[in-house]
């Protein structure tokens, strides 16, 4: 099977090129991804603790699911493709913000990212992809903000930047 590919993209989130997933990260090139956060009607997050296969931030807390753009998807059918493959549910989302962030990791790789926040409403469990997921709960802001501060280690870097610089855009219910 091929790998997949990644969209890269400049700093105005312009498509500049494709390539293989690996190797962007090998790279550290700026490329398209996306981040859904999915609260209940009690404004709880809805966090998944990463599988610990990954190949990176395994077995670490992060929002309900993220990924990247295949090439002509839009960032709202990207969010409901990856929640129904890691999540096993879907539900209506919106755009919330998007930002860069860049985050390089223990084994070599990097995340550089033009990250796309997508939220959306959900209330029943969901049903897990083992393969991608190992565990998840729900959690208010207010308490995951606190954990963070306690054991940032047990978070992904990604989440933690959203939370530092867009916590106020994290309701959904706003």
């Amino acid at each position: 099977m091929e790998e997949e590919k990644v969209i890269l993209v400049n700093e105005n989130d312009e498509q500049i090129g494709l390539m293989p997933k690996m190797e962007a990260h090998e790279k550290a090139l700026l490329h398209r991804a996306f981040s859904v956060f999915v609260f209940n009607d009690k404004n709880e997050l809805m966090l998944q603790q990463r599988a610990f296969n990954k190949y990176h931030s395994p077995g670490l807390w992060t929002n309900t699911c993220c990924s990247h753009q295949r090439d002509g998807e839009t960032n709202i059918e990207a969010g409901k493709r990856r929640l129904r493959e890691e999540m096993g549910f879907v539900t209506p989302l919106i755009e919330s913000i998007a930002f860069i962030y860049k985050a390089p990791f223990d084994n070599g790789l990097t995340e550089h990212e033009y990250d796309h926040v997508l939220l959306g409403s959900y209330n029943d469990d969901p049903v897990i992809n083992k393969e991608e997921v190992a565990d998840w709960k729900w959690m208010s802001l207010e308490a995951v903000k606190s954990d963070i501060e306690r054991q940032p280690e047990m978070y992904t870097e990604w989440f933690k930047v959203i939370f530092q610089k867009y916590y106020e855009h994290l309701n959904f219910n706003q």
